[in-house]
């Protein structure tokens, strides 16, 4: 673990603590301090994992995750209320997803508690738990079984249009246009600098050398990655741009955009490249400013091609707001 930030006690999670605790590592992180003590900065909303609050001592941590310890609480995780159902019929549901909400647990989580699943609600269970209020109050039986199925996920921090499946026939329509790179996706990002319009075009790894993931120029042990940018506005030091995806990878477009020197605002994972040198960010971002604003498909029966919007959640638009009026 390497010692980073000004503001806060923050950390990168090598190899040596990937697999323990969130408390294992701020245990490793402040030895001196006492479990109970501990428990209490993760109780009290002052620990982040990857730049958002954490509250579960349990989450296991993994190669790359960077955990701070601040003095200030961080806000609370959104809970179901956050969310919102864009478009729902019997085999699709469109959901509007909160920045800080993971779309789905991972397996180890997903026998907790309920108790302990409400502090942090996962996007399918908020889903779920919304399309079971809204077929009572419209008088309608109980959905039954797990009613909706991930095809695609976002990043926690990211915000934005995502698409879940209500039965196998849908399920395995979506899977296939993803597979086939058919899906209509368009993120927004205030990022550093000014991209120029273009496409990026490398291969992902999953360890591109130092455990994180990145271009690498092997394509045997990497995946074919297509981003294409468009600058949308200037705002001074950084601007607003367009990336629509060609593929879909594991945080493609933090990692092409960092890559080349344009940082997505608000990013602390992806902030050094590959031997390169940590790229500073004083944008002042409230969190990862990438937002998915446009998601498009085949409806799975109808066959209709469907296409959705969303603006810029408000914390987003208020960042943007701040860097145009802010004297450059």
């Amino acid at each position: 673990m390497n010692e980073q930030g000004r503001d806060s006690t923050q950390f990168l999670v090598t190899d040596e603590h990937a697999g323990k605790t969130v408390l294992a590592v701020l245990r490793a992180m402040r030895p001196g301090e006492s479990w109970s003590k501990l428990r209490t900065e993760l109780q009290k909303a002052r620990v982040s994992l990857n730049g958002l609050a954490w509250l579960d001592e349990g989450r296991r941590v993994a190669t790359g995750d960077v955990i701070a310890i601040g003095e200030q609480s961080l806000p609370s995780p959104p809970g179901t209320e956050a969310v919102r159902i864009h478009f729902a019929d019997a085999h699709v549901v469109v959901v509007e997803k909160p920045s800080g909400m993971m779309t789905h647990r991972r397996p180890e989580e997903r026998n907790w508690s309920a108790a302990r699943k409400a502090r942090q609600p996962a996007l399918d269970e908020a889903v779920i738990q919304l399309l079971v209020n809204r077929a009572l109050q419209r008088g309608q039986a109980r959905p039954r079984g797990n009613i909706v199925r991930c095809v695609h996920r976002l990043d926690r921090d990211t915000s934005g249009l995502i698409v879940f499946a209500r039965n196998d026939e849908a399920e395995l329509h979506l899977v296939d246009q993803f597979r086939r790179h058919l899906v209509h996706r368009v993120y927004w990002a205030v990022v550093h600098g000014a991209p120029r319009d273009g496409t990026i075009v490398t291969h992902i790894a999953r360890d591109r050398g130092d455990g994180r993931r990145g271009s690498t120029g092997n394509s045997k042990i990497g995946q074919r990655a297509v981003t294409h940018i468009r600058g949308l506005e200037r705002l001074g030091k950084y601007s607003l741009v367009e990336c629509r995806l060609e593929t879909g990878r594991t945080n493609q477009i933090r990692i092409h955009l960092s890559e080349k020197g344009h940082l997505v605002c608000g990013d602390v994972k992806y902030r050094q490249p590959f031997a390169a040198e940590m790229i500073e960010d004083e944008s002042g971002a409230p969190r990862l400013s990438l937002h998915a604003a446009e998601l498009g498909f085949i409806h799975p029966v109808t066959q209709d091609e469907v296409y959705f919007t969303m603006p810029l959640p408000p914390d987003m638009e208020q960042f943007v707001q701040k860097l145009r009026h802010k004297p450059h």
